[in-house]
């Protein structure tokens, strides 16, 4: 068997969005999983809105999300140019192959003449469709039009009524009807090549083996496989994944509210790329076993695209988060500290991160990804331990630290704490107990007043975590402090 060869053909017309990722992430699987190749191609045949911004963010989230590219731009190949602004010689010459075989003709209707002829279409209940008016024209009737100055465009001869099957890898067979096609453009007035007819150019040259795209593509496969047999091209296969669908079962949109769509945003607001890139791989896809958590390796191992889902696939950004979550509590710590720096900086609770003591930044950190889904909420779990003590309603802590034996807890816990050589999580709990077995009060009184004055809250992390990044020193300035409150 000849070596499987993959592509990824993103448009530089935007940021990059989850839909265009998850297909570059399947694309990948397949490929590894197959020691194939993956193409990167840049379809920047829209001059007005492809932009060199868009395409380095494209190039910036498929390195950061770890999808690395074996052939195509930014890596070079054997098969470029691999943008398509850069390949129009290339359509040019196959163009004029079609239209000296007589698979296409130069078509010269006007906008107008072709809004009036689809009107008539619906009137008579007919499925709009270009009727060949130009199929024919004789030399006299083409010399007209160009003397009137109409630009023509290059249209496809689609053969009538013939029946294309479309194997698809996760679909099955798909049938179309020529008849509802109509004879489609390949060139645009402007001199540059239609979608269909350029990729189909780029994937034959390219030597691609298989087409792994967005089932929004299936109904453009039919004309791509008359392109191929009249070009003499060998047909690749063809997956179409299911569209991934918001939480109400609509399509994704690109922007629509809140809702965070495009990778960039992902990774600015602190997802970890292996979270997300799991998250992605389920979306529409699952291992045997239906676990969720799972590395590349055994994504590899186990996926085929044959497995993938034919329904849509829901966009669960909660499923997400918990899934981020886990990677940030389960990740190494120096990394998860290096990650949120920047938060705590825009926060305002870092100026210079060198003038910070390291490990006292690792425990604070430590205790706030316990509660967070993802690194931009690191300043709000870590505020207490950046700011001075503020107690949100005065007059209840004041009566709160009044209630009898408080003064005898904070008076205990200071003792016991000046009693150790080294502040412990363990040992740190074990006065705790020590205090519930020895102090003639009940346990709320031990540990309501405690919070309240070290933290300002009636809850948050665990006592024993807060005492020991706070230290000794910080811990009897805020006791005495709240016993102060009294006064």
């Amino acid at each position: 068997m000849s070596e499987m060869r993959l592509r990824f053909p993103p448009s530089p017309t935007g940021k990059i969005h989850i839909g265009n990722m998850r297909t570059a992430l399947f694309n990948w699987l397949w490929a590894e999983k197959n020691n194939g190749k993956l193409i990167l191609r840049i379809e920047d045949t829209d001059q007005e809105r492809s932009s060199k911004e868009f395409e380095e963010i494209i190039l910036q989230e498929l390195d950061w999300l770890g999808i690395d590219i074996d052939e195509g731009v930014g890596v070079g190949g054997e098969n470029g140019p691999y943008h398509q602004s850069e390949r129009l010689d290339i359509y040019e010459e196959y163009i004029e192959k079609l239209i000296e075989e007589d698979y296409a003709y130069r078509c010269y209707c006007t906008p107008e003449e072709l809004d009036e002829m689809r009107s008539k279409q619906r009137e008579n209940g007919e499925m709009p469709h270009y009727d060949g008016r130009c199929r024919n024209l004789t030399e006299k009737e083409i010399r007209e039009y160009e003397k009137e100055g109409r630009e023509p465009v290059v249209r496809f001869k689609v053969p009538a009524d013939e029946e294309i099957v479309v194997h698809d890898l996760i679909r099955g067979d798909v049938s179309f009807n020529t008849s509802v096609i109509g004879d489609f453009v390949i060139v645009k007035s402007d001199g540059m090549p239609t979608y269909n007819f350029a990729v189909v150019v780029d994937d034959a040259l390219m030597k691609v083996t298989q087409v792994i795209r967005g089932e929004d593509h299936i109904s453009n496969t039919p004309k791509q496989i008359l392109l191929y047999k009249a070009l003499g091209f060998d047909l690749p296969e063809f997956a179409h994944l299911p569209l991934i669908l918001d939480e109400s079962k609509g399509k994704l949109k690109k922007r629509g509210g809140d809702n965070t769509v495009f990778i960039g945003e992902f990774r600015n607001k602190g997802y970890l790329p292996e979270a997300l890139f799991n998250f992605l791989a389920l979306l529409g896809w699952s291992p045997k076993d239906e676990k969720e958590i799972i590395d590349k390796d055994e994504m590899i191992k186990e996926f085929d695209i044959r497995d993938v889902n034919k329904s849509g696939a829901v966009f669960d950004i909660e499923k997400l988060n918990w899934m981020n979550g886990k990677y940030i509590r389960d990740a190494d710590l120096d990394r998860i500290v290096d990650l949120s720096i920047p938060y705590l900086k825009e926060a305002g609770y870092i100026k210079d991160e060198d003038s910070v003591d390291r490990e006292w930044l690792k425990k604070v950190i430590e205790v706030a990804r316990t509660g967070v889904d993802y690194l931009e909420q690191i300043p709000a779990e870590a505020e207490l331990f950046f700011t001075d003590l503020e107690f949100e309603n005065k007059e209840e802590a004041k009566e709160e630290f009044s209630e009898e034996g408080v003064e005898l807890v904070f008076a205990s816990l200071k003792e016991k704490l000046n009693d150790l050589d080294e502040l412990e999580i363990d040992k740190i709990g074990n006065i705790f107990s020590e205090m519930k077995d020895e102090l003639p009060v009940g346990a709320r009184t031990i540990y309501h007043p405690v919070r309240l004055a070290l933290t300002g809250m009636t809850s948050g992390p665990e006592l024993t975590e807060v005492i020991y990044i706070f230290g000794k020193k910080e811990v009897e300035k805020r006791l005495n402090k709240a016993l102060e409150l009294r006064e």
